[in-house]
C-alpha cells in the first residue's frame, strides 16, 4: 500500500466516480482502476461498489476511508512542516455552524496564502454535518456551541466519534434583528416582547432535533417559527417579516452588513442560566496543521478585538 494509492481512493470518494477522479488526478481511468484493484487485493476487501450514478463505499470501504484520510492528512502535515512541498495542492477545510466570525477569520487566514498552491474549503452547514465532517477528516476543524441543554448529547456524540471540544468563548444570549424592527431601540428584550414576531432558525434536516439546534432555547414554545438554510435568507426574513433569531451577540458587520443589531436578551424564567459556550472540535490525538493553528489564532484574535461584552 502506498500514499499514492491512498490519495487515489480519497479522490475517488470525493468525486463519486472513477472517471471524474481520473480527470482530477491526470491519470487514465484504466490505470486508476488497476491501482485500486491492487490495493483491494492487498487489503483483502472491496472498497467501492459501482452504481448507475458512479461509485459508493462498501461497509469495509467506509471504515477504510476514515483511516486513509487520517493517515494521509498526517502525511500532508509532515510535508507542510518539514518538506519542500510538491505538485499537489495542500488542502485545508473547516465546517461550522452559521457564525459570521468563523467566516471572517477564514477570510483573513486565506489572504495570507497563494491560493494557487492551496485548496481551501469552508462549509457552513448543519450541526450533525459539522461533527461528521471532522470525524471523517473532510474538515480539519469544526465550529459549534455547547449549552446546559445540549451538552450531554453533543459531548457523547463527540466522544463516540473520537473528537474533542476546545472552548473559545462564553456568550450570553442576544436577540438578532434588523435596525428597522420595532424592538431594535430597546436596551434589552424580554421573551414576552417577541411573541408577535416570527422566530427564525436554521434548518437541521429530517434527522434534526432540539439538541442539534444552532439557536438556544430551542424547546421553548414559539407562536410563529420559520426555518431557513442560509444566512442570506435569514437576513432577508428579518427585514421582510420583522423576524428575529437568538444568537451569541458576536456579529461581523463587514459580512452581514450594518442594517442589523444584536440586543441582549433579558434574563427571566425562560432564559435563565443557558449561555452559549462556543468552541472548536478536532480529531483526538492528531496534530493541527500549520493552517489549522493559524485559523484558530485568527478566530481568537477576532474574538478578542471585536466581541462585545458577552459575559
Amino acid at each position: 500500500m502506498t500514499l499514492q494509492q491512498l490519495h487515489y481512493v480519497i479522490t475517488i470518494t470525493e468525486m463519486g466516480s472513477f472517471n471524474k477522479a481520473s480527470e482530477v488526478l491526470y491519470i487514465s481511468q484504466p490505470s486508476l482502476t488497476g491501482a485500486v484493484q491492487e490495493l483491494e487485493k492487498e487489503l483483502g476487501i472491496t472498497v467501492f461498489t459501482r452504481t448507475r450514478k458512479g461509485v459508493s463505499l462498501t461497509n469495509d470501504g467506509l471504515e477504510f476511508i476514515n483511516h486513509a484520510r487520517q493517515l494521509y492528512q498526517q502525511y500532508e502535515i509532515i510535508l507542510d512542516k518539514y518538506g519542500k512541498g510538491g505538485a499537489l495542492k495542500k488542502k485545508f477545510g473547516i465546517s461550522t455552524q452559521h457564525y459570521s466570525f468563523a467566516v471572517k477569520s477564514f477570510v483573513e487566514m486565506v489572504k495570507r496564502f497563494n491560493t494557487a498552491e492551496y485548496e481551501f474549503a469552508i462549509r457552513e452547514t448543519r450541526t450533525r454535518e459539522v461533527i461528521e465532517d471532522v470525524s471523517t477528516l473532510r474538515s480539519e476543524i469544526g465550529i459549534l456551541y455547547l449549552s446546559d441543554f445540549n451538552r450531554k448529547i453533543i459531548t457523547k456524540l463527540l466522544r463516540t466519534n473520537n473528537l474533542e471540544f476546545h472552548k473559545l468563548i462564553d456568550c450570553k444570549p442576544y436577540v438578532y434583528l434588523w435596525k428597522g424592527h420595532p424592538l431594535s431601540s430597546q436596551k434589552s428584550i424580554r421573551f414576552d416582547q417577541l411573541t408577535d414576531y416570527p422566530c427564525l432558525s436554521f434548518e437541521q434536516g429530517d434527522n434534526g432535533s432540539f439538541y442539534f439546534s444552532e439557536e438556544i432555547f430551542s424547546t421553548n414554545a414559539y407562536p410563529r417559527t420559520i426555518k431557513a438554510n442560509d444566512r442570506a435568507t435569514m437576513l432577508n426574513l428579518m427585514v421582510g417579516l420583522n423576524g428575529y433569531t437568538l444568537c451569541s451577540g458576536i456579529i461581523c458587520e463587514e459580512l452581514n452588513g450594518t442594517d442589523y443589531i444584536a440586543v441582549p436578551l433579558e434574563e427571566d424564567d425562560d432564559s435563565a442560566g443557558n449561555n452559549m459556550e462556543i468552541g472548536y472540535i478536532v480529531k483526538k490525538d492528531i496534530l493541527l496543521s500549520s493552517l489549522g493553528e493559524l485559523y484558530i489564532r485568527e478566530i481568537e484574535r477576532y474574538l478578542k478585538n471585536s466581541v462585545r461584552e458577552v459575559l
